[in-house]
């Protein structure tokens, strides 16, 4: 039967000798390229058997790197239980104690209070410092707590509005606060209070001009200055 397949594709030819095949290669029987009936008088291929038999033969080659491809996931077993970056550190807030796992040892005192602890009298103003709605105290003495690390006060009795008094027994200065009407809105209300109690204990002058320098780190938006100076002044009279 003489040879009909046209020069330029008889490299297409099935090899009568096979080479060994690799473990991740395939062979495919294809069945023979058809010649187009005598009909058309051509006497060739069609052009679209012939992509046909290549892009079969492309399918298979391709198919076994993309499965040895397959990304490998780890046991969950294998996850690291103590990431880098934390700490297991032991606070005493309120009298109380509280041991925290897992804490980020980058984690300020004002986010671990509000966010791990859920004491969230202390509220977030500015978070640089400039606000004084943070204000809390560390054995006895006011802090902005988004300045600081919770790490750092291992050990250290902090104190938080919520432990400064109750609804029904107030401390003396939350109880001026809401004599004299020392708020508004009642965002920074904590944080002034908190301030203002750290007060009576610092060495400062007996005047009003006294204690507007020494509230000074803590800003009402508001504009209740005038009430919670008086709110101070009250308590440090009764003192």
């Amino acid at each position: 039967m003489a040879d009909t397949l046209p020069q330029h594709l008889k490299h297409l030819r099935a090899q009568s000798t096979r080479e060994e095949l690799a473990p991740d290669q395939q062979t495919l029987e294809l069945e023979p390229l058809s010649p187009p009936s005598s009909s058309s008088g051509t006497g060739r291929f069609s052009r679209r058997s012939f992509l046909s038999g290549i892009g079969a033969t492309g399918i298979l080659a391709g198919a076994a790197p993309l499965a040895a491809a397959a990304p490998v996931i780890a046991p969950e077993g294998d996850v690291a239980t103590d990431a880098t970056g934390t700490a297991t550190v032991s606070l005493r807030i309120n009298g109380k104690d509280y041991t925290l796992r897992g804490l980020d040892t980058r984690a300020t005192l004002l986010d671990t209070l509000r966010e791990r602890i859920h004491l969230t009298g202390t509220k977030k103003g500015c978070d640089h410092g400039q606000c004084g709605a943070c204000t809390v105290h560390v054995n006895g003495r006011r802090v902005n707590s988004c300045l600081t690390f919770a790490v750092m006060h291992e050990g250290e009795e902090v104190t938080t509005i919520e432990g400064l008094g109750q609804p029904d027994n107030l401390h003396a200065m939350q109880a001026a606060f809401v004599e004299h009407d020392g708020y508004q809105c009642g965002y920074c209300t904590s944080g002034q209070i908190m301030s203002a109690v750290a007060l009576l204990k610092e060495p400062i002058g007996p005047t009003e001009e006294d204690i507007k320098h020494a509230m000074a780190g803590n800003i009402c938006r508001c504009g209740a200055y005038t009430n919670i100076v008086a709110a101070v002044k009250r308590v440090r009279a009764q003192a």
